[in-house]
């Protein structure tokens, strides 16, 4: 599919310079699998497209079909991810093979996260506009080591001071620093994300190489959060039983 002029307009602001052999990441995305967002596999093609996105991380709220079906369909690759409800935060997980139950602690969660060898990364930190972990939960992940990396730019965060105070946490306790657009529309896809080494996402240590690139990464992005127009549409049951 073939973007539209309007689409590549709305990312015009993305004509940034890619240094050779790195790739453009972007850590936090959705679909219509997720309960908040409908986000369809064709809007999702011209969107990725639009945007130049190399790598696209899908997390879907509490569940990861969306993400395992969409590897073979988008231009770019897809990492498997999930954004799963913890307590009265979130938390990310990425190269998932199964989902992760929603509910359970930050610690479980991570814990899990872990079992199937992803990377544990915290969403919007710090906001509190949002359904973040507590400074104190964040802290405990990291001292427990079982944190990997923290969201140093979400394109729907409104102030900039606390993209900051993320990236400068992830700084100051040695953790990669991502971006991402959280985008719950086609239209911000791309809003956010993460210049970085190219790496192979396939095969024994896909993980860790993913991660070993991003901490030499770059953050390129804005806020971006308008409002969403309201269109008559049907998505499709993503309910799997």
């Amino acid at each position: 599919m073939k973007p539209s002029p309007e689409a590549i307009e709305r990312h015009a602001h993305l004509g940034d310079e890619l240094p050779a052999g790195w790739i453009r990441v972007d850590f936090h995305s959705h679909t219509m699998w997720s309960g908040d967002c409908t986000t369809t596999p064709d809007e999702l093609v011209e969107s990725v497209q639009a945007a130049a996105i190399d790598v696209l991380c899908i997390t879907d709220h509490n569940e990861v079909v969306g993400a395992q079906r969409l590897k073979d369909e988008l231009s770019c690759r897809v990492v498997v991810g999930e954004e799963v409800r913890v307590g009265q935060g979130e938390i990310i997980g990425l190269f998932l093979e199964d989902r992760i139950p929603a509910g359970l602690s930050p610690v479980q969660a991570a814990q899990r996260i872990r079992d199937q060898g992803g990377l544990v990364y915290v969403p919007h930190p710090f906001d509190p506009m949002r359904n973040c972990l507590s400074p104190a939960e964040i802290d405990e992940l990291n001292e427990l080591d079982l944190l990997d990396g923290i969201e140093g730019w979400n394109a729907k965060t409104s102030l900039a001071s606390l993209n900051r105070r993320a990236a400068d946490y992830g700084e100051v306790h040695g953790l990669w620093v991502g971006a991402g657009s959280d985008a719950h529309v086609p239209d911000a896809l791309g809003a956010a994300y993460l210049q970085m080494p190219d790496v192979a996402l396939e095969g024994p240590g896909a993980a860790q190489r993913f991660a070993a690139a991003a901490r030499h990464g770059r953050v390129v992005g804005h806020h971006y959060d308008a409002p969403r127009r309201w269109s008559a549409r049907i998505v499709p049951s993503v309910y799997d039983g």
